[in-house]
């Protein structure tokens, strides 16, 4: 991210803990997903295609 990103964030009506909120939220998930992949977590049977 760079600060023209931050700045559209504000112009777009976000505050900064709201973006801090966002940034914190979106790297737990990022990181989350990323150590499900790499223990090679499975699926449940209910997110399965059919």
């Amino acid at each position: 991210m760079r600060e023209a990103d931050i700045q559209r964030l504000r112009d777009a009506g976000l505050e900064d803990r709201a973006i801090l909120d966002l940034c914190q939220v979106t790297g737990y998930f990022a990181y989350v997903n990323r150590m499900a992949d790499g223990l090679g977590v499975e699926l449940e049977t209910y997110w399965k295609e059919p």
